[in-house]
């Protein structure tokens, strides 16, 4: 009667790597993962400046925290045992006005509480570092690193033995006592599990409300826009400003890849669809259910200065250089050539608040993923047990 006993909706990291903790905790557990594109990490995984994070952003104890100094040394384990690229690169976060010393010292306090090895720097040791970056005071950050994720995901699905069922895009669910829960695609297929786990990520929500749940709020898409840089040789690793902690973003930075190119971004702006690209992809309809969402009005009202100014250096490459160069002087506006954007699932309040750490919440029969962002592909290897944990444990 049933395909599986547990039916995963998402092919992005958190998806698979759910689908491989489930079968390394029970196995003969039959796992089928949903993934509407014809491939793996198509998305959020895969569009993003591909950083193992270290933790030092998160409030000491919030799941995010945890996961993500976790997952760290997790990910480059798993990576180095299955032959997948990555480094460990240590990265520089950077204060460059008087104003931002005193969270750059923030910071240096929630590192140490969250167990991160953290070096402070004056302006001639930055330079030891980094050669071309300017800056009052920095931060060194050991044990940051990065990796490809893409190859990281599609490891994963291989490795759980999962039947991995790409093009099947879900838009129908029904649950019946008894029966579990059936699942229709587009193209027609119904499959049945005994209980259904959402990593949706950008369609997260949506999925929640077709199960029959609510999730108590919406995705609102911001995407992010990236440059390369084309003279990779002004920067030795990863350079991050001081982050704004009224903003779950962390500005425009610098991250040498495990190709060896640097993305420069992102850039965070509104996207008008949930995968919003560029400027011109406009889904009308879903851009009228992120109006409609009351918390979006909230956030506008409430960040509209940052707002503006993040869609200024979207149209202005000469104010996004400026940004840039705050950290690096050298850059000139002819270094930054155009590369894909991401969009980032951000999940979001009824009234306005900006989930600040992972959420998962569960039904009958059912476990939503509604908010991983970064460093949700960090953490990837313990979100995937605790939401494997939560699945089994309704079997």
């Amino acid at each position: 009667m049933f395909d599986a006993d547990v039916l995963v909706i998402g092919g992005g990291i958190v998806g698979l790597s759910t689908a491989y903790a489930l079968t390394q905790a029970a196995p003969g557990t039959r796992v089928v993962v949903l993934e509407k594109e014809d491939g793996p990490a198509r998305h959020q995984t895969g569009r993003n400046s591909g950083v193992i994070h270290s933790g030092i952003y998160y409030r000491p104890g919030s799941l995010k925290a945890r996961y993500a100094v976790r997952g760290a040394s997790e990910m480059v384990k798993f990576c180095a045992e299955h032959g997948i690229a990555h480094e460990v690169t240590g990265k520089l976060i950077v204060a460059t006005e008087r104003d931002e010393l005193p969270r750059l010292h923030a910071l240096v306090q929630r590192g140490r509480e969250n167990g991160i090895p953290v070096r402070e720097l004056g302006p001639a040791q930055i330079e030891e570092y980094e050669p071309e970056v300017r800056g009052l005071a920095a931060i060194h950050v050991g044990t940051t690193g990065i990796a490809d994720y893409t190859a990281v995901a599609a490891r994963l699905g291989e490795a759980s033995g999962a039947q991995v069922r790409y093009g099947a895009d879900v838009v129908r669910v029904d649950r019946r006592a008894g029966l579990g829960v059936a699942v229709r695609t587009r193209a027609g297929d119904v499959v049945r599990g005994k209980v259904l786990v959402n990593c949706g990520g950008l369609q997260c929500d949506r999925i929640a409300r077709l199960t029959g749940d609510d999730p108590g709020m919406r995705i609102v898409p911001f995407r992010g826009e990236y440059f390369e840089l084309a003279r990779p040789g002004l920067v030795r690793g990863l350079v991050y400003p001081v982050p704004d902690p009224a903003f779950p973003f962390l500005g425009v930075h610098l991250t040498r890849g495990v190709d060896g190119g640097v993305h420069v971004g992102p850039n965070a702006v509104p996207a008008l669809a949930r995968e919003g690209y560029g400027w011109g992809v406009v889904r009308p309809r879903e851009l009228a259910g992120t109006l409609a969402w009351p918390g979006s009005w909230r956030i506008a009202r409430r960040h509209w200065r940052y707002g503006a100014g993040e869609v200024r250096r979207s149209a202005s490459k000469r104010a996004f250089t400026d940004a840039v160069r705050r950290l690096v002087p050298a850059v000139e506006a002819d270094d930054l050539v155009r590369a894909p954007a991401g969009v980032r699932a951000q999940a979001v309040l009824r009234d306005g608040t900006l989930v600040d750490d992972f959420l998962i919440r569960e039904g009958e029969r059912t476990v939503h993923v509604l908010n991983a962002p970064s460093p949700a592909a960090t953490a990837s290897l313990p979100i995937g047990r605790e939401v494997a944990r939560r699945a089994l444990r309704r079997l």
